[in-house]
């Protein structure tokens, strides 16, 4: 009960808290302090906090669930829109600030460099789960369609991991993608641990198995939630 009721005391300085690095950007960028380029600053700051909140968001369920701790269910939806909000700013100073919107030069780095290419990907895959975060979105959706769409929040972080580290290449630094890595690999361990305890590839089987032996039915048929960082010459 403590635990809740700290956790419920906490959550708003949380959600508050997601918000100062962008308030630092904000705050930095009007008084001239981003650095001597500014612009890779801000798309490079925005990708890594994109990828920070949207580990923290994942990390959500198996905290709750290893440590008893429910109340933080009430995080993970604001930890998932605040780190699209910084996707979101991460395209923008891309595309916008550093490339004028000009579409010809979006379109040569998306088929030329597989950093952008990835990136892009990433940000196709995080869209709809930044537009299905409201409780409307749940309700249309039903729960059940709206838990399966929001688990591409993995595909998401494993290529936003993937556009780090073709990022970090360039550089030949990696420790804060070995550090990104392990999170990840021990969030996604987790994962599958928790879906094997809980039967989940016995259930997987036998809906393989019922599609499979399903008169006149296609198989399965009865089976019923970044750095786009341009490099400079």
């Amino acid at each position: 009960m403590f635990a809740t009721r700290l956790l419920n005391f906490l959550r708003p300085f949380a959600l508050l808290a997601c918000g100062l690095p962008l308030a630092a950007l904000i705050w930095n960028g009007l008084h001239g302090q981003l650095g001597s380029n500014p612009v890779e600053h801000l798309i490079g700051s925005s990708g890594d906090w994109s990828l920070r909140l949207l580990l923290a968001t994942l990390a959500v369920t198996p905290l709750r669930k290893t440590l008893g701790l429910h109340a933080l269910a009430r995080w993970r939806r604001f930890l998932g829109v605040w780190s699209f909000v910084y996707a979101l700013l991460h395209l923008a100073a891309y595309a916008w600030l550093d490339l004028g919107l000009n579409l010809t030069e979006i379109t040569h780095d998306l088929m030329t460099r597989p950093m952008i290419t990835v990136g892009w990907l990433a940000l196709a895959c995080m869209l709809p789960l930044g537009l299905t975060s409201s409780n409307g979105a749940i309700r249309r959706l039903g729960a059940a369609k709206w838990q399966r769409l929001h688990r591409l929040a993995y595909l998401v972080a494993i290529l936003s991991l993937l556009h780090f580290l073709l990022k970090k290449a360039g550089k030949n630094d990696f420790a804060e993608v070995w550090i990104h890595a392990g999170l990840l690999s021990a969030l996604l361990g987790w994962r599958l641990h928790d879906f094997w305890q809980r039967g989940g590839l016995a259930r997987w089987r036998e809906r393989g198995a019922s599609g499979c032996t399903h008169h006149g039915g296609a198989m399965g048929a009865d089976i019923a939630p970044i750095s786009l960082q341009r490099k400079r010459h």
